[in-house]
């Protein structure tokens, strides 16, 4: 057997207590919800603090303006993000059992849906309240990373969504019959640990970019260009991790043990990860050009 880290024995839940009858637990993946979507309102906020980060050295919102912008965008995280998975990856398991569609404890988010949904409640705000778009977009592309970065961290603590079959020692032997089936292999099986590949290509890389972009060379002067930076720094990395992360089950055959939905040859294609990753790439590219081609407001 190949040298491999045995996975640490941390408990999904943080804290559990019954209330009623009914038992109440604080869990890793709700926690980092809470934390990242903090964090993401304090760095916004001190960027918002800081008038020449912007175009005209005007910045698009008040400090109230953000928190109720927050609001709204926890509601579209929620509802884009579960709704998506629900209909995207599991919809013939969630139609049968469609009591189980809002039972986020469960886990069961997708990200792609809820930027969807972060996206569609930023443009009926900003509408409502008369705020220029594509700084309010910035503003909160600058403290996405962080979020994700906590949220794949709490994956890897739930034991889920872990990579592919791997010899490397950095290997990790994650719990479970599902992890432990490994075709061909002999002894406990490791598996790439996907989760912090893509904490730290998504989050944390993605993040420190962002941050130097914005305080070392005014990115924020630039509507869009933040979010375009955001957009592109994603889906590659979302792309790349993709080739090292296990597919979801229901796209895995005997035959496609690798979920490519679009197939080139038996062994190369495309998840659904990469298919949902490269329509960001190619957009984020373009605002990126258009923001740069576009004068910076005196």
């Amino acid at each position: 057997m190949q040298a491999a880290i045995p996975f640490p024995d941390i408990s999904p839940e943080i804290v559990s207590i019954t209330v009623f009858g009914f038992e109440l637990a604080l869990r890793w993946y709700a926690l980092s919800y809470i934390v990242g979507i903090g964090l993401a309102y304090l760095l916004a906020r001190r960027a918002l603090a800081q008038p020449g980060l912007w175009p005209a050295a005007t910045p698009p919102m008040t400090r109230t303006q953000l928190e109720d912008l927050m609001f709204w965008l926890i509601l579209g995280i929620i509802a884009g993000g579960r709704l998506a998975f629900v209909f995207i990856y599991q919809p013939g398991y969630y139609l049968s059992h469609p009591a189980e569609i809002p039972m986020l404890w469960n886990g069961g988010m997708a990200f792609h849906g809820g930027f969807a949904g972060v996206c569609v409640a930023t443009l009926l705000w900003c509408r409502a309240q008369n705020v220029p778009l594509g700084s309010a977009a910035d503003a909160l592309a600058l403290g996405t990373p962080v979020g994700l970065m906590l949220g794949r961290i709490a994956n890897f603590i739930n034991a889920e969504l872990w990579g592919r079959p791997t010899d490397a020692p950095w290997g990790v032997i994650f719990p479970g019959a599902a992890a432990q089936d490994c075709p061909g292999v002999i002894g406990p099986c490791a598996r790439h640990p996907s989760q912090l590949y893509e904490a730290g290509l998504e989050g944390l890389l993605l993040g420190l970019i962002l941050i130097v972009a914005v305080w070392r060379f005014g990115a924020l002067k630039r509507r869009w260009l933040v979010t375009g930076m955001f957009l592109t720094g994603y889906g590659l990395g979302r792309f790349v991790v993709e080739y090292f992360r296990l597919a979801d089950p229901q796209f895995i055959t005997p035959d496609n043990p690798f979920g490519h939905v679009l197939r080139l040859t038996d062994t190369v294609g495309l998840t659904m990860g990469q298919i949902l990753s490269l329509p960001m790439v190619a957009i984020g590219l373009a605002v990126i050009v258009a923001a740069r081609r576009r004068p910076v407001p005196a």
